[in-house]
C-alpha cells in the first residue's frame, strides 16, 4: 500500500522531493501512516485520513491546531505541513516506540505525562471543536441507526444504556470549575504515548482533540493503560502537584467510565460505517462489558456524589 499520488505530489510541492519510497507504519484504524525521507535528510510521517472519518467526530483542522500547540509545548513532534485538500498532516518522525503499560504507570513516565497533559490543558489555544461525550454518544447512535442494515433495530440496548450513563455522569460534574472546557487530547491509548531510548515521552495522534473536560483525558489515560486505583491517585497527585482528594479521585473514576462509553459507541458506529477488516462488534462488546463491571462497583453512586461536591 502506498499514499495516493496526489498526496505525494502535494507533499513534494510543499517540502521538496522524497528520497525513496514511503514505508507503511503500523497502528491506526482511522488513518494511513507512512514514514518518508525527504531529500534534505528530514524524516517525516505522512498521516492520511481514512474515509468518512468526519462522521466519527474527527475535525482535521482541530487536529492540526492541537498538534501544532502540543509541538510548541515540546510534547509532540513538530508539524512540517498541513494539506487539508489531501487530508494529510505531515509531522517530523521521532525515534520512539509505544510505551509499555507498566512503564507508563511508574516514574519517570507517569509524572512526565501528567505534566504534559496539564501543560496542554492550561496553555494550548482554544480548539475549534467540542469534545462532549454525551453529544458524541447521540451522534454515534444516530449514525449507527442511519447506516446499519437494520436501521435503529441494529443498535443494541447496551448502546442506549451507555448514552444515558454518559448524560448522568456529565450531570454530576457540570458546573464544577475543574470541569470547565479546556483543550484535550481525548485518545490516550498506549499506542499514542511514545518513549525514546533516553526516556523522553511524546504524545501523538491528536485527531480527536477538542475542548472538553480535563478529567476525561486523565480517565481515558488510566483505563486504556491498566491503571490501578493507586496509579490513579499517583496520576492525580502528579497532575495537580498536590495530594489526591476524594473529589478528584471520584471524577477520574467516573471519566474512566465515560471513556468506555465513547469507545463502546465508537465500535457500534464503526460497525455500521466502516469497511475495514476489523472486529468492531467485538471491540464494542469488550467496552460494554467493562462498563457493566464499572457501574456494578458498589462505590459508583458515591463517586457521583463525591465528584459533585464543591
Amino acid at each position: 500500500m502506498a499514499p495516493p499520488r496526489a498526496v505525494i505530489e502535494a507533499v513534494q510541492d510543499r517540502l521538496g522531493a522524497l528520497a525513496g519510497e514511503p514505508a507503511v507504519l503500523g497502528g491506526g484504524i482511522t488513518n494511513h501512516n507512512f514514514r518518508v525521507l525527504l531529500a534534505d535528510g528530514t524524516e517525516a510521517v505522512l498521516r492520511v485520513a481514512g474515509r468518512d472519518t468526519e462522521l466519527l467526530g474527527i475535525d482535521r483542522a482541530a487536529e492540526h491546531v492541537a498538534t501544532v500547540a502540543a509541538a510548541k509545548l515540546g510534547i509532540a513532534p513538530a508539524v512540517l505541513a498541513f494539506l487539508p485538500e489531501q487530508s494529510c498532516l505531515v509531522t517530523r518522525f521521532v525515534h520512539a516506540a509505544p510505551i509499555a503499560n507498566q512503564a507508563l504507570r511508574e516514574a519517570p513516565a507517569l509524572p512526565e505525562v501528567a505534566r504534559a497533559l496539564r501543560a496542554f490543558h492550561e496553555h494550548a489555544p482554544a480548539l475549534p471543536t467540542r469534545f462532549d461525550v454525551p453529544a458524541i454518544a447521540r451522534a454515534y447512535l444516530a449514525l449507527a441507526g442511519e447506516r446499519g442494515d437494520g436501521g435503529a433495530g441494529d443498535v443494541p440496548q447496551a448502546a442506549w444504556d451507555a448514552a444515558a450513563l454518559a448524560e448522568r455522569i456529565a450531570g454530576a460534574v457540570r458546573g464544577e470549575s475543574e470541569h470547565a472546557l479546556v483543550p484535550c487530547h481525548d485518545d490516550l491509548l498506549g499506542a499514542n504515548v511514545l518513549v525514546e531510548d533516553g526516556g523522553r515521552v511524546w504524545l501523538v495522534d491528536w485527531e480527536y482533540a477538542g475542548m472538553g473536560d480535563r478529567y476525561f483525558d486523565l480517565g481515558n489515560l488510566s483505563i486504556n493503560n491498566g491503571f490501578t486505583e493507586d496509579d490513579d491517585r499517583a496520576l492525580l497527585s502528579a497532575y495537580w502537584a498536590e495530594d489526591c482528594t476524594p473529589r478528584r479521585f471520584a471524577a477520574l473514576r467516573l471519566m474512566r467510565v465515560m471513556s468506555d462509553v465513547r469507545e463502546a459507541l465508537w465500535g457500534v458506529a464503526q460497525t455500521a460505517l466502516s469497511d475495514l477488516d476489523f472486529d468492531f462488534p467485538g471491540y464494542a462488546e469488550r467496552h460494554f462489558a467493562r462498563l457493566r463491571a464499572s457501574t456494578a462497583d458498589p462505590r459508583f453512586e458515591s463517586w457521583l456524589r463525591d465528584a459533585a461536591t464543591p
